[in-house]
């Protein structure tokens, strides 16, 4: 299930953001990186709220005074929020609210994995999601595409 998470990352990012200095590449790695989870067993920290808090916390501290780097970085947390309402994790509170309703990550794996059929749709509605962000950012002219592929940026004629 990766389409789902990348491509509904970036069309949300952009609907909420408008932002063409935001790092797109950075949004979808911050929305993929809670699969990880699914070689330790199953949902873990990266499925916590606390856990996007204290990465957002850690970019917000670790770039005070540098701007543009924090612009760059807020990339990731941006997409482990965007993982935890796509994935739909808040509706197993033991494992949203970690630790506050116990230390226990519950049983069960990773809800990504857990879809059957229903996942299928949701993968296809990613692509068609990654398809309109191609369209929408213009990512077909060459030159657009290799500022997106090299810094993860749209143009600012984009922002109306």
């Amino acid at each position: 299930m990766l389409l789902w998470f990348a491509g509904l990352a970036v069309v949300a990012a952009w609907q909420v953001f408008h932002s063409p200095a935001l790092d797109h590449r950075l949004v979808v790695l911050g929305a993929l990186l809670p699969l990880v989870e699914g070689l330790f067993g199953g949902p873990r920290l990266l499925h916590t709220l606390l856990g996007s808090v204290t990465v957002l916390s850690a970019v917000m501290l670790a770039t005070r005074s540098r701007r543009l780097v924090r612009r760059r970085w807020l990339g990731v947390p941006i997409g482990l929020f965007l993982h935890l309402v796509l994935d739909g994790i808040w509706m197993r509170a033991e494992v949203f609210w970690w630790p506050f309703f116990g230390f226990g990550f519950g049983d069960g794996g990773l809800p990504e994995l857990e879809r059957g059929a229903f996942g299928v749709l949701l993968e296809v509605a990613g692509a068609v999601a990654l398809w309109v962000s191609w369209r929408r950012f213009g990512l077909g002219d060459a030159g657009r595409r290799s500022v997106f592929l090299r810094t993860g940026r749209v143009d600012r004629d984009l922002v109306s």
